[in-house]
């Protein structure tokens, strides 16, 4: 399926959330979730420092929002960050059936594992998300590790 103009509404809701995020002190990275219908249902970033839960990251974050739903498959995920290997696989287990990427220049998430598991796979590489991830690596090294897991020195 070809990008549409909703795809861009979702990733412009991912980003405002990732924003959230920063200005909240956590990481900026942000998400939404959309109905084939062009409804965004859900929204969330990146939390892991706001709660100190590790699994708290956007998209997950985001799937939590939802809520219980029997239409996982029709949806579409947006998020600013390639999706880590946690929320690629809770993009599986809900069988989201396509995932719109903000970039991946900075982070190469567990998109390959999407693409062996059928998820479609659009990575925008749009210019916001990259300068706003590649500002707060530069100026927050030391939680962006803790982020993705880099042991300290």
């Amino acid at each position: 399926m070809a990008l549409t103009a909703f795809d861009g509404e979702l990733l412009d809701a991912a980003l405002e959330q990732a924003i959230k995020s920063q200005r909240e002190g956590g990481i900026p990275i942000g998400s939404a979730l959309g109905s084939p219908d062009g409804v965004i249902i859900a929204a969330g970033h990146n939390e892991r420092v706001q709660t100190g839960d590790t699994t708290a990251h956007a998209e997950v974050s985001c799937i939590r929002r939802a809520g219980r739903r029997r239409d996982w498959h029709t949806l579409t995920l947006a998020s600013t960050l390639s999706p880590c290997i946690m929320c690629t696989g809770t993009a599986l287990l809900h069988r989201v059936p396509r995932v719109i990427i903000g970039e991946h220049k900075t982070f190469m998430g567990a998109e390959d594992l999407m693409l062996e598991h059928g998820i479609e796979v659009h990575v925008l590489n749009d210019p916001r998300c990259i300068a706003l991830m590649t500002a707060f690596i530069a100026e927050r090294p030391d939680l962006w590790n803790e982020d993705i897991g880099v042991p300290e020195d």
